[in-house]
């Protein structure tokens, strides 16, 4: 049993505490990682803040970077000190989801309350999300971690677990843009940001960003975006689609606001969608009329973590920013030790940042 620093969530809407835990070693399929690396993710605080309810005590953190210390007997394909990305994508491979090739909404529960971490007198310890990645170390399941060459810096590696890929994985996997069609993102922040990435690669002709704040809107642009809109417009939507000359064939809500929900659908033209990423809190209600909907072929969809299958597409994301073509460096406003996590969480909370990272010294 190892003994490891952790930021524990013990109350929710309350400063996380940073204190000794215990971790214990992986078996079967699982591995130890020592991690260089978390990026504070807006999904992390709202659980932290009880937006979503959960077990407690819990430690949070899901979107990490770190190299393999231990490995249980059962694992294959992995080396003590592989580098690797390290999701919350704790896939079983064998239920109905998983054998169709989608592994971000796996249909085999996971106990977080009888996983790997304990206080130290024993008692639970929720490892939040598969991961409990605000600590030094986690052990996970190897289904959850991707090999990345070790010349990748973990701050940048680690935004590749969630914010990376569940922006431009909603683009090419979940609507499936073609070449020369317009969308709207509706939040310019980390998953928005990398939206806007994504639907640059994909060769959107139009890609409006939509934000509360001037200076995001000028962040969208260096991330690929060609238009911006003020959200706090009467008509934004009327500001978005004189830009592009029309309805968008996809608008992106990567923000956990019913009020952008309340709006999506006003961005759209004929035969467009609505990709619902960000997750408002639970009980939130948005409504619309069906009946326009079907008599002009619009749609919602939902997308979790991209659709992402994670040993497909994290390779292929990395070789375009080691060409050059996807940005990650760029993505990290700030780096904070992990006796700095509350300073981070309320500086996240400003919405000035596009990833705040806690780093550690392996």
């Amino acid at each position: 049993m190892a003994h490891i620093t952790a930021a524990v969530c013990h109350e929710f809407n309350a400063p996380l505490s940073v204190e000794t835990v215990d971790l214990r070693a992986p078996i079967g399929s699982e591995i130890e990682v020592t991690l260089g690396a978390v990026a504070i993710c807006h999904s992390d605080i709202s659980y932290a803040d009880g937006a979503w309810g959960g077990s407690l005590p819990a430690v949070y953190g899901h979107e990490a970077a770190g190299r393999i210390t231990a490995m249980g007997d059962s694992v294959r394909g992995l080396a003590i000190g592989d580098h690797v990305v390290v999701t919350l994508i704790r896939a079983c491979g064998h239920c109905g989801n998983c054998a169709s090739g989608a592994p971000t909404i796996c249909e085999t529960p996971y106990d977080g309350d009888r996983g790997p971490l304990t206080m130290p007198d024993g008692s639970k310890l929720h490892q939040a999300m598969a991961c409990g990645a605000f600590a030094q170390k986690v052990v996970v399941d190897q289904a959850q971690v991707v090999k990345i060459a070790p010349e990748i810096p973990f701050t940048s590696a680690s935004l590749l677990a969630c914010g990376v890929i569940t922006g431009i994985g909603a683009v090419v996997n979940a609507a499936k843009l073609r070449a020369g069609q317009d969308v709207v993102v509706i939040g310019a922040g980390g998953v928005g940001l990398n939206a806007i990435q994504g639907a640059r690669i994909a060769g959107a002709r139009r890609i409006v960003a939509v934000d509360m704040n001037d200076e995001k809107l000028a962040m969208a642009k260096d991330f690929g975006a060609t238009d911006g809109v003020l959200a706090t417009d009467d008509t934004p939507w009327r500001r978005a689609k004189a830009a592009m000359g029309r309805g968008a064939d996809a608008v992106f809500v990567t923000v956990g606001s019913k009020r952008a929900y309340d709006d999506a659908l006003r961005y759209i033209g004929y035969g467009g969608k609505v990709v619902m990423v960000g997750m408002p809190k639970a009980g939130d209600v948005s409504s619309y009329q069906p009946s326009m909907m079907a008599a002009v072929a619009q749609g919602m969809i939902g997308s979790k973590m991209g659709d992402v299958v994670i040993k497909r597409d994290i390779p292929w994301m990395i070789d375009l920013y080691q060409q050059g073509r996807l940005k990650l460096d760029e993505l990290v406003s700030q780096t904070w030790s992990l006796d700095q996590i509350n300073d981070a969480i309320a500086n996240t909370k400003t919405g000035s940042a596009k990833r705040n990272v806690i780093t550690f010294d392996i």
